[in-house]
């Protein structure tokens, strides 16, 4: 699975929860990895695939309960429908 992929499937993960995690509405960091391979967790491509969503500013990152939880940047919603459809 390339970085592309593995972006694209963190977005939809996102997206495909019940509610949708956009804005104020966060899951924990770790509940990403959920569904992935077991042997693309914890490997490097798949930390740099998920580093670049944030530098991209595609999810947003909050510290809670010392936890960390994210959740897909609204404002940015249309760049990243487009990211999806490519």
């Amino acid at each position: 699975m390339g970085k592309k992929a593995l972006q694209k499937f963190f977005i939809r993960k996102l997206r495909n929860f019940a509610p949708p995690k956009w804005g104020a509405s966060h899951t924990e960091e770790r509940n990403l990895f959920k569904g992935l391979p077991k042997h693309l967790i914890g490997r490097k491509e798949t930390k740099d695939a998920l580093e670049e969503l944030y530098r991209l500013d595609f999810i947003n990152k909050y510290m809670k309960t010392h936890e960390i939880h994210i959740s897909l940047n609204i404002e940015k919603k249309k760049e990243i429908e487009d990211f999806l459809e490519r």
